[in-house]
């Protein structure tokens, strides 16, 4: 709670100055009365220190609304009370400058195309790069290893929008009679005569776009721990009692050798949540990051303020899940509170 308190408040400030919100909401054609109504409507002829209250009572689960601002912004949960109501609600943050729209109804549209991404670029990671980690292990100082290692470097050293441009260029337009990929599309095209449609062949340059960096992490932390596995006396007492290479390896040594890897999964799987802003944004990927680009673009900040708030949840969240899904795997890891 404390983490994204402080989000809140970097948030808040961060954004403070960059234009005037009411022009920004009216353009440059509205007049002098109808600024000074948005204004008083935004709480911007408020002091500094209240409109900030106002945010976080805007944002905050827990909160203290009139029944006027209930109706107007439409909020969503449980209230009691009189005039002034003490509820539990759906954050409320607050509407786009450009659409009108609630941020919230504009950001949960595009996330499942962002989870959707996120998870095809993690599974591709991890399922590549265990299987590389391995390899590389048990072909210790082969060309196998050497490659993996080296590959790996420069699956770290390359940034992500520098190989969705790469990819984009080369796969999707250059190689595009072969490969039968497109530079950029959604999860959903519409055909005229059929209607919308699945295209998931859209997913595969972005989603390996965004999965080569944790999966050379994977590799590398993988490869390390095996190594580290493969020495410990529990496995050679296996080998001793003449089970097979195989099973040793893959059912033994990896289940011991995977904490180091979940702690990157989850890792880079809440970071891949943050970071597609640009690979969506190159793909023409209908996402959360797309969305915050766009709205970056227009100068429409509560979309871009909502869409950090929602990102530094899925952090919390996931660093949480993470947490609990080690005393899963490994019973020797215990939860304290």
């Amino acid at each position: 709670m404390l983490v994204l308190f402080g989000v809140v408040v970097v948030v808040f400030f961060l954004f403070q100055g960059f234009g005037d919100p009411a022009r920004l909401v009216l353009g440059q054609s509205g007049d002098s009365a109808t600024i000074q109504n948005i204004r008083k409507e935004l709480a911007l002829d408020q002091p500094l220190w209240k409109q900030f209250a106002y945010y976080v009572n805007d944002v905050s689960p827990v909160c203290i609304h009139s029944n006027s601002a209930i109706q107007t912004k439409q909020l969503k949960g449980f209230f009691i009370g009189g005039e002034y109501k003490v509820g539990l609600k759906v954050p409320y943050l607050r509407r786009s400058y450009q659409t009108k729209k609630t941020v919230s109804s504009l950001l949960l549209e595009a996330l499942p195309g962002t989870i959707i991404l996120a998870l095809a670029a993690m599974l591709f990671a991890t399922v590549i790069g265990i299987i590389l980690g391995v390899i590389a292990a048990i072909k210790q100082n082969t060309w196998l290893d050497t490659g993996a290692i080296f590959a790996s470097v420069l699956g770290i050293s390359a940034p992500s929008f520098f190989m969705g441009i790469l990819f984009a260029y080369f796969f999707g337009f250059v190689l595009s009679n072969f490969t039968g990929l497109q530079m950029t599309g959604s999860l959903y095209v519409t055909d005229p005569f059929l209607g919308k449609q699945l295209a998931i062949k859209n997913l595969l340059l972005p989603a390996v776009t965004l999965g080569i960096r944790p999966l050379a992490i994977i590799t590398q932390l993988t490869r390390s721990a095996m190594l580290d596995v493969l020495e410990q006396d529990y496995i050679r007492t296996a080998y001793a009692k003449g089970l097979k290479k195989r099973k040793v390896i893959w059912l033994h040594a990896l289940k011991n050798a995977l904490n180091p890897v979940i702690t990157a999964i989850t890792g880079w799987f809440a970071e891949l949540l943050a970071g597609a802003f640009f690979v969506e944004y190159i793909f023409g990927w209908k996402g959360i990051g797309k969305v915050t680009v766009n709205a970056l673009e227009k100068l429409d900040f509560p979309v871009v303020m909502g869409s950090v708030l929602i990102t530094a949840s899925f952090f919390v969240i996931v660093n949480i899940l993470s947490d609990v899904l080690y005393g899963i795997i490994d019973p020797r890891v215990k939860l304290h509170g």
